[in-house]
């Protein structure tokens, strides 16, 4: 029989193919009969009362099965092991709704109830200058996990992205193992209201007070901490960037052991270098475009720009007033905005090794939620019990709307 048919199935005739198959198909309806036979025989010892229940999403299936196949409520009855009462009343109640209907589609338990979306929404609303990652460290910090990914579906409707490969890049020659190992150094400009109008001359303003700032920055490598800032009205001389950095020595409470800088005209002068040997600090210029190397301030100094100065009305004229806005920028960028690069904790977090706060224990608003099913990244335990109503919280540091200190809270 089994070189019967293999030679019918290998038939260049079409016919002979066909019956093989349909002869190959009839087998193995009779096989599958032969199990649901057997099954509902095991089945028919057991008193009707004692038998295993369908669940919601299985009673749905049975009646879409009776009226694919016209069956009555006997023939249904009879071919699933039930009364023909209970067919009825599964039938009766096909259009119930709620948690107590009879029949119902399965609800997936990884479902976030609509005012998670309404407080990401919000929070959109109220920060615009927030991403999908920044939104979930910040919620993240107050207790609510969710995934980048949950918060672009929460926003707007997924769309197709192809992934981009990431580079390989080059090893680092210098390796910031703990704080204080590493610092960065870098003088920008920050033009006020009146701007630097075109970069050309004789059209081009020059760079100093009033029309731009100075603004030297130290940035910890390790964790990735402002440790202090400078403002000058014109382009800084080397003596005065050697004035700042031991002002901060003296306040931070430490020295690096190695400096990046770089090529500025401040940085390669001969007091500089010297300066440095006496301290008995390594300086080290960047290489552009590098990992590790000057990226890290640059990039530092831009998100200062598009999320200080460039939110601002207009750049103060007064050397108080800017001095001030760049300090609480600077407070809420260390201690409340959460950093890619460390997993959502802040600088300061890493610098003084506290807890960060996305590692606290979270909200859960889905009531149905396991327990020990993992959430998004950071895996924490859950605070309290499953289905937590909450109510979003913004508020402003030192009345900066571009400063904005979220919390959650719940709901009464």
């Amino acid at each position: 029989m089994a070189a019967t048919r293999g030679w019918a199935s290998d038939s260049l005739n079409t016919s002979l193919r066909q019956r093989a198959e349909l002869d190959r198909l009839q087998q193995e309806v009779r096989l599958l009969r032969e199990e649901i036979r057997i099954k509902d025989a095991r089945m028919q010892h057991i008193a009707a009362q004692k038998r295993p229940h369908y669940p919601p999403t299985e009673r749905l299936a049975i009646l879409e099965l009776r009226a694919a196949r016209s069956w009555s409520l006997a023939q249904t009855a009879r071919t699933f092991l039930v009364t023909p009462l209970t067919i009825a009343s599964w039938t009766a109640r096909l259009d119930d709704e709620g948690a107590d209907a009879l029949v119902r589609l399965p609800a997936p338990v990884n479902r976030f109830p609509e005012f998670v979306g309404y407080v990401v929404r919000r929070l959109k609303v109220l920060c615009p200058a927030m991403g999908r990652v920044r939104i979930a460290r910040v919620l993240a910090r107050a207790g609510l996990h969710l995934g980048p990914t949950t918060v672009r579906r929460m926003l707007r409707p997924p769309r197709p992205s192809n992934p981009i490969p990431t580079p390989q890049t080059a090893p680092r020659i210098i390796t910031a193992r703990k704080p204080n190992d590493l610092w960065h150094v870098d003088l920008t400009t920050v033009p006020t209201a009146l701007g630097f109008w075109v970069a050309w001359v004789p059209f081009a303003l020059p760079q100093v007070w009033p029309f731009c700032w100075w603004a030297g920055a130290v940035i910890d490598h390790c964790s990735r901490r402002v440790m202090g800032f400078v403002v000058y009205r014109g382009q800084p001389s080397s003596r005065a960037v050697r004035g700042f950095l031991e002002r901060l020595f003296r306040e931070v409470g430490h020295q690096p052991r190695y400096f990046v800088t770089d090529q500025g005209r401040q940085f390669v002068a001969r007091e500089f270098r010297r300066w440095c040997r006496r301290r008995g600090i390594r300086q080290r210029f960047g290489a552009i475009g590098q990992y590790g190397s000057l990226a890290v301030i640059e990039r530092c100094i831009r998100t200062l720009k598009n999320e200080c100065t460039r939110r601002l009305i207009a750049v103060p004229y007064r050397l108080a007033a800017f001095d001030q806005d760049l300090g609480l920028y600077f407070t809420w960028y260390n201690g409340l905005r959460p950093h890619t690069r460390l997993a959502g904790a802040t600088p300061d977090e890493v610098y003084y090794h506290r807890r960060p706060a996305v590692r606290a224990p979270r909200f859960e608003p889905r009531p149905r939620w396991p327990r020990r099913s993992p959430c998004a990244t950071p895996r924490t335990l859950i605070r309290g019990q499953p289905g937590v109503q909450l109510a979003l919280d913004v508020r402003c540091l030192g009345e900066r709307r571009h400063l904005p200190i979220v919390t959650l809270k719940r709901a009464a």
